[in-house]
Order: structure tokens, then C-alpha cells, then sequence
């Protein structure tokens, strides 16, 4: 795969035009067997694009993505075009206006290829719940050659859409590792940014207090590129961030000017296996080389992050699916009653694993269970954010495995308690709101990719990026 500034340069240079660009990704796109796009954009619907955005290069004028092809979760409204969820509940729903993100990308001069899968509204780690069926990860077991493997999610169309090369890059969103997870499982790269950094409007909500956009890309300078033109700020979202945003492809090539160190929390890797060991031991090596110290952390609420992440998401779920009625707009099924139609309509549209967390998320809000449950925890994700600001007084960034396996056989881990631990590592970072990157790190014993995650403090994507950079070269996973 070109990576995005290389793609630049050949259509710059002419050596390709904008158009055959994206033809040569939308067949690739639609001869493929994977499932990971729910919905393709017509070629002649974005012609206009391709046209003005080749006059731009011709005119050497081209925008920081002109002409490069993306995919993007089918989660971001996008005017005129279906925007899902993966769900029934909104399989004919079709926006009327662009989403703050996806408006940043067509502004910067990005071309759609289409809507990616992705577990219904986002609930999910394995792209298993979507009502357009399971995404196949492009990556097969070495000793299962026959066996289809799951992607991760809740983003897995996109990870695995961009792992497969049918699209440059794709647009995710991360709740509680659903950018890092996939990108572990698919070998390819997953920014979250700090909470408040990409604005939330129009993006179909799950938990309002932890959704983030974020770019899955081929390379970390690729998701520096797409970071640039999504984060700002935005009025139309009362948690937009108005902090001042930096040029993320700077310093990325540069090694670092001052000591860094980098702390492995040892409560992570108590119970890992000897891939995901191997690779945090590799990482290590190679962070020694960049001449970065590296030292032995401790969190003391690493076994209170995931009970408190289930607790607090499927209740802003609960709240935030509320709308879901029937009446205003999406599916509505038939009823004698307008409880009928309620009760029908919520039945019938919403898959096992988002009602599941609905009916969770209700009880823990209900009276009696409100001070038992929720309140305990929003109590709990304050110790959280207190512990990763004790841990950052001695270090400058973290170091963890991603995920606590490699890509696992469709259907082999629908237990919901079994999936929700494949979140264990990513789920403390989203409760913090802090900026977390996946890099893939090398192959398991089944040549399959593993990833580790680098975690930085509020609003340093710059140098967490910076860093992702130096160890991705020093790896060298895709060379």
C-alpha cells in the first residue's frame, strides 16, 4: 500500500489521475468478499469530487487529502447518503447533513468510497452484531487456513477494509477500544485522540462521554494526516475541545530532543500470554535503541476499569437509543397501540447485543440501583483518571499490549462476558479520556498480527504520534 503522501506525490506528478485512483479502489472494493463496507457510493455521485479535485492538482493547488480514497464507519452522518448503524432500526435512514468529521474530510478534499460495517451502533468487539452480518478479517490462521476470522470491532469494517487495501484509510470511532482493538487485530494502525479533540456531531451516539473519532490508516504518518484535517473545535458539540491544535505531521520523522521515558504498567501483563509478552519485551528492545529509558509501573485500578466501563456505557447507551422510537424516523413496526408500536419497534429493530446493554443500561439508572451502581462508578473513573495522572508524573507516555489476543474464529466468542474482556487493556485509556495509539508490533505463533498500544496525557497526540513513528520505523511490520 502507498501510503497517503506518496499517493499525493504520484497524482502531483501525474503519473495518476484522481479518477483512475479511486476507480482502481472502488473495484477493489466491490469485488471484495469480506463484508466490510455496508454501502458503496455510486461513482457518479462523486464525480464532481474527482473533478474538482483533479483541477485543483492541476492548477497545483491541492488540499492536505485531494483525491485520496477512504472509507468511513457507518456511524457518521453523511448527507444524501445511508447512514445505518449496522442496524435495522436505521437501515433506511439517510441524513440530511454532514457530520463535523466527514464535512472536515470533503473540505480537505477526501473522496468517499462508501460506509463501512461495524457492530451495531458501535456495541461490540468483533463486528459480529451488525444486521448486514459479520466482517471477515483479510488475515487467515496459518493453521486453520479455512477458518474465517473476525476483524475486532466495534470498527472492524474499517480495520479490515484498510488491511485488505480496498481503501487508503478509514474514518472509526472509539468507545472503549473500538479504533485500537481491530487495528491490533488487522495489523494496521488506530488513533483515538484525546476526548474532545474530533467533534461528535453527527455521529450517531452510543456513550456520549466516551465516543471519539479517529483515523485506522496504513502507517502512523497516514493517521497524522487524517488527525489533521478532523480535530477542531466545534460549537455544535458541548464537549468539543477549544485547545490549540498542532501540525501532527511535525517532529514526525525527528527523534526526541529531551530524555523520554516510558512506563509498562506490570498489572497489565500479569496474565498475558507468551505472544503478547514477547511483543512488549520487543518493543522494549527497540525503545532502548531510540535511547529512551523505559521503567516498571504499577496502576492500583487497572480491576475496577472494565465492571465500571460496563456499567457507565450501556447506561448513556440506554439513554442516548431512547429516540429510537418509531414515530420521529427509521423502522417502525406495526401496532394496535402507540405502546405497541414502542414495544414492537424497539423489538424487532434492535439486535440481542444492543438490547442487552439498553437493558442494563436502564436498570443501573433506574431508582434504587442509581447511587448502587452508576454514581459508584462515575466515583470510580475519577480514581482512574487520578491513577494515570500519579503514573504520568514520572513518565512521559505508556506502553501496553492492545488486545489480550490475536483474530479469533467467527462465532468462537459470542459468551457476552468472554468479548467484553477482548476490551480489558483500551477500556482504561477511553474512561481517562486520554489519546491512545495501536501500532502492529509483529505476528503470534499463527502468523497472525498483535499490536501495543502507546498512551500519552491530555491533548499530546503530537508526541505520541512522534513516537508511534520512531517505534512503527524500528519494528518495520510492513516492510
Amino acid at each position: 500500500m502507498l501510503s497517503i503522501r506518496e499517493l499525493k506525490k504520484k497524482l502531483s506528478e501525474k503519473k495518476i489521475s484522481v479518477s483512475e485512483l479511486f476507480d482502481e479502489f472502488y473495484k477493489k472494493a466491490k469485488d471484495s468478499q469480506l463484508n466490510s463496507f455496508n454501502y458503496l457510493i455510486d461513482p457518479e455521485k462523486n464525480k464532481h469530487l474527482i473533478n474538482e479535485s483533479q483541477l485543483r492538482y492541476n492548477n497545483k493547488k491541492e488540499e492536505l487529502l485531494d483525491g485520496i480514497p477512504l472509507g468511513i464507519k457507518d456511524l457518521f452522518c453523511t448527507k444524501g447518503i445511508p447512514t445505518t448503524a449496522s442496524s435495522k432500526i436505521l437501515e433506511n435512514f439517510i441524513p440530511q447533513y454532514e457530520s463535523f468529521v466527514t464535512a472536515s474530510l470533503l473540505n480537505d478534499g477526501a473522496i468517499f468510497l462508501g460506509k463501512n460495517n461495524c457492530d451495531e451502533f458501535a456495541m461490540g468487539s468483533s463486528n459480529e452484531t451488525s444486521f448486514f452480518g459479520p466482517v471477515i478479517n483479510p488475515w487467515k490462521d496459518s493453521n486453520k487456513t479455512n477458518e474465517n476470522l473476525v476483524p475486532g470491532g466495534s470498527s472492524g469494517g474499517s480495520a479490515s477494509a484498510v488491511a485488505e487495501g480496498i481503501c487508503v484509510a478509514s474514518i472509526g470511532t472509539d468507545t472503549g477500544g473500538s479504533i485500537r482493538q481491530p487495528a491490533s487485530l488487522c495489523g494496521v494502525v488506530g488513533l483515538k485522540p484525546t476526548f474532545g479533540s474530533c467533534s461528535r456531531w453527527g455521529v450517531v451516539a452510543f456513550a456520549s462521554s466516551l465516543d471519539q473519532a479517529g483515523p485506522i490508516t496504513n502507517s502512523v504518518e497516514d493517521a497524522a494526516f487524517i488527525l489533521n484535517s478532523i480535530s477542531g473545535y466545534d460549537k455544535n458539540d458541548s464537549t468539543s475541545s477549544d485547545h490549540k491544535r498542532d501540525n501532527y505531521l511535525e517532529n514526525i520523522d525527528k527523534k526526541f530532543d529531551n530524555k523520554i521515558t516510558v512506563g509498562i504498567p506490570s498489572d497489565y501483563l500479569k496474565d498475558v500470554n507468551s505472544d503478547i509478552a514477547e511483543q512488549i519485551d520487543l518493543a522494549k528492545k527497540h525503545l532502548a535503541k531510540l535511547n529512551i529509558n523505559v521503567i516498571d509501573v504499577e496502576f492500583t485500578t487497572t480491576e475496577y476499569a472494565l465492571s465500571t466501563y460496563y456499567i457507565l456505557a450501556p447506561a448513556e447507551a440506554s439513554s442516548n437509543l431512547a429516540r429510537y422510537d418509531g414515530i420521529r424516523y427509521g423502522y417502525r413496526a406495526q401496532g394496535e397501540t402507540l405502546d405497541d408500536i414502542y414495544i414492537n419497534t424497539r423489538t424487532e429493530g434492535f439486535g440481542e447485543e444492543v438490547t442487552r446493554r439498553i437493558l442494563i443500561g436502564t436498570y443501573v439508572l433506574s431508582a434504587g440501583y442509581y447511587d448502587a451502581y452508576y454514581r459508584k462508578a462515575q466515583k470510580v473513573r475519577r480514581l482512574i483518571k487520578e491513577d494515570f495522572q500519579r503514573i504520568y508524573r514520572d513518565v512521559d507516555f505508556i506502553l501496553t499490549p492492545t488486545a489480550p489476543n490475536e483474530a479469533f474464529k467467527v462465532g468462537e466468542k459470542l459468551d457476552p462476558i468472554t468479548m467484553y474482556m477482548n476490551d480489558i487493556f483500551t477500556v482504561p485509556t477511553s474512561l481517562a479520556g486520554l489519546p491512545a495509539i495501536s501500532i502492529p508490533s509483529g505476528l503470534s505463533k499463527n502468523n497472525l498480527p498483535l499490536g501495543i498500544q502507546l498512551i500519552g496525557n491530555y491533548f499530546q497526540e503530537q508526541s505520541l504520534i512522534q513516537l508511534a513513528s520512531l517505534l512503527e520505523k524500528e519494528l518495520k511490520f510492513n516492510d
